[in-house]
């Protein structure tokens, strides 16, 4: 191989610095974003704002996001990255065949980040921001991460014959659950599919009812033990029984 000119490793040389600087102030960028998220609501953010925090004229931000949608975008992204992240950690903690306890804890996961980050699971599960639509080529696939591993697990579970015989439905409307059998490439049939939404349905529902606060400001019970003991609920319903490990 013919060695570099120096015209070619000077640039190299160069650009490694501005692609660092420029990597840091977008991370922060995000870092003020996830702030102002939390302190105003994601319906009051501004490029302004963020651009007073970084203490440079707002010119400068447009240069590394363009629009306040666009900040909105990677904040959406961001979040349900860093669950999706959280979950597919505790999942992986359990034992490959245990696949109760990965339920467990994966359901466990979601609801101790969303209370952890109440600002950023709102952004992912409240009321949608006015004005705002988010791109599906950019947030489908990490929006879809955590009930895709629940789904899969559960098919793993269907596969092992760990999961009892389930209830008939009867005739469901429309395609049934052809679509979603398509898009995480499933291969369980339609009862499982409809108990696989129960279990997160399950989840998020009363994951959003105490992080929004519908269970009052004095809860009349031990909400992680609530949950705890409705996902168990669930796991049995679907007749997801012990795992070998537990006897």
């Amino acid at each position: 191989m013919p060695p570099q000119s120096p015209h070619r490793e000077k640039t190299a040389t160069e650009s490694t610095p501005r692609a660092m600087a420029r990597a840091r102030t977008q991370e922060r960028i995000l870092e003020l974003g996830r702030d102002h998220l939390a302190r105003y609501g994601a319906a009051a953010l501004s490029l302004r704002a963020i651009a007073r925090d970084l203490d440079v004229v707002s010119s400068a931000v447009y240069r590394y996001v363009a629009n306040r949608d666009q900040l909105l975008t990677l904040l959406v992204v961001d979040a349900y990255t860093e669950l999706a992240d959280h979950v597919v950690e505790a999942h992986e903690s359990a034992a490959p065949d245990a696949f109760r306890e990965r339920l467990m804890v994966s359901c466990q996961a979601f609801r101790q980040w969303a209370v952890a980050e109440p600002a950023r699971y709102a952004l992912l599960y409240g009321s949608p921001v006015p004005g705002y639509q988010a791109p599906a080529d950019l947030t489908t696939e990490p929006g879809t991460r955590v009930v895709g591993l629940l789904l899969k697990t559960l098919q793993q579970a269907a596969s092992a014959g760990r999961i009892g015989d389930q209830p008939s439905y009867g005739d469901l409307p429309g395609a049934g659950f052809a679509p979603i059998r398509d898009e995480f490439a499933l291969d369980i049939d339609d009862e499982h599919v409809h108990t696989a939404i129960l279990l997160w349905a399950t989840t998020v529902g009363l994951t959003s009812l105490e992080v929004f606060g519908q269970f009052g400001s004095e809860p009349p019970t031990d909400l992680e033990v609530l949950f705890d003991l409705q996902i168990g609920g669930v796991l049995d319903r679907i007749g997801l029984g012990r795992d070998p490990a537990d006897g």
